[in-house]
């Protein structure tokens, strides 16, 4: 922001150093004209011709220096076939005067006929009342003058640019420091976290960097929860996994008849429980890599195809808003819907039935799926979502599906939650999941 701020600071000034310069020499320079031009014009209006036929003047000049020698301001008349007629300030000296051309009016040009005497001439051809011949008049002044009006108004010029850009880019610092300022705060605030320990941002500060703090405290907040999280999952596995490994390592002690047996038994135990908790680790990662939409009918659609093949007695049918999206992950949409629609052609009659958005007008999407089995009982209906609950152990499973449903879900924000089928008189899973936006 200084560079920047620098940068521009010295662009605009010499952009506008220089116009200014243009413009105040100019004005130097037409002023010191316009005395030429005066001169001249006096010059014109006081020459005559003689009896002789030169040209004199009826009244003196008024200004002194021409009668100075070497004065800086000078004089001549010239004329074809007539000899100069030079100010006394010419001295020995004499204007070169191009007399092949006219003049009509007054012309103006720098000359450097003199050495060390840069000059500012202003000429004029005129042919006077009583004489055919053509006249040149001329008026030169010395430039040191000009010049050295000139120089210190560029000096003044410099100088005065120079203090107003110092003071510019000084101002454009401080402003920049104190306008920054509340962001080393926020900083120091920050490093007090890891200094202290603390979960957010107290401090009060400037509303410029409040929504900062906000999101800040928002981000240190989330990363709390998901800490914490991975801390309960860990604690749980271990819990689940510390049951499974004392049967194994008794068993192993004892060296028990039926030792592998047991060690198989248990492993798919562990192997149950790893399942469950990675299922949730990685619906919690995919959750915090962003915000996602899915095409519920497509998720659901794929899964029917892919369970009807392994229960192809199963009729599943899928009906209801084509079009209802959620913010959740593809993978775990499959997921969700997997366990649920292979629950229900598992555990039914075999016809599962399936509506998408079927409570339209809430805030979340409301997925059904019903199915036409023997349902669950009011009084299981909480703890069938335990991990390893099963109501019926007579068919192949972990117990799992219904635990991961629901954590997956929650996750999410969503929820699921069981009830009776009207229709078809079984299971009814009532899947709530936020709306994809």
């Amino acid at each position: 922001m200084m560079g920047i701020a620098a940068l521009w600071i010295g662009v605009l000034l010499l952009a506008g150093g220089f116009a200014l310069d243009r413009t105040l020499t100019n004005l130097v320079e037409n002023n010191f004209d316009n005395q030429l031009d005066y001169m001249l014009t006096a010059m014109i209006a006081s020459a005559e011709i003689g009896p002789d036929g030169e040209v004199y003047f009826n009244r003196p000049l008024g200004d002194q220096r021409f009668l100075e020698p070497n004065s800086g301001l000078y004089w001549q008349i010239s004329g074809a076939d007539h000899d100069d007629f030079p100010s006394r300030s010419l001295w020995d000296r004499s204007l070169k005067v191009k007399g092949d051309h006219t003049d009509d009016r007054i012309h103006i040009y720098d000359s450097g006929q003199f050495a060390n005497e840069p000059l500012r001439m202003a000429e004029r051809s005129v042919i006077l009342p009583g004489s055919e011949t053509k006249w040149w008049f001329v008026v030169a002044a010395s430039r040191q003058e000009l010049d050295f009006q000139i120089a210190r108004i560029r000096s003044i010029l410099v100088w005065s640019f120079a203090v107003l850009g110092f003071g510019l880019f000084a101002m454009a610092v401080l402003q920049s420091w104190i306008g920054l300022g509340p962001l080393r705060r926020v900083r120091a605030a920050i490093q007090n976290l890891r200094a202290t320990g603390a979960n957010r941002i107290d401090e009060p500060l400037p509303l410029e960097v409040q929504p900062l703090v906000e999101e800040v405290n928002a981000l240190l907040a989330h990363s709390e929860q998901q800490a914490a999280e991975a801390r309960t999952h860990a604690g749980n596995l271990a819990h689940a996994l510390k049951t499974p490994l004392t049967v194994v390592t008794n068993a192993a002690t004892a060296r028990a008849d039926d030792l592998s047996d047991t060690v198989i038994r248990e492993a798919r135990t562990m192997q149950r429980h790893v399942e469950h908790h990675l299922a949730r680790a990685r619906a919690v990662g995919r959750r915090a890599a962003g915000h996602a939409r899915t095409n519920v009918c497509h998720s659901a659609e794929a899964v029917r195809r892919a369970v009807e093949r392994l229960y192809p007695e199963a009729r599943i049918d899928v009906a209801g808003n084509r079009g209802a999206a959620v913010g959740i992950e593809r993978q775990d949409l499959d997921e969700i819907l997997g366990n649920l629609i292979e629950n229900a052609a598992k555990y039914g009659g075999g016809s599962v039935f399936v509506t998408i958005d079927a409570e339209a007008g809430t805030d979340q999407c409301i997925i059904w799926v019903e199915d036409d089995g023997v349902g669950i009982p009011v009084a299981e209906r909480t703890r069938i979502f335990d991990r390893g609950a099963r109501l019926d152990t007579g068919k192949p499973g972990t117990g799992l599906g219904l635990a991961i449903v629901r954590d997956v879900a929650q996750i999410y924000g969503g929820d699921v939650t069981l009830g009776e089928s009207e229709d078809l008189g079984g299971l009814l899973v009532r899947l709530a999941l936020p709306r994809g936006e």
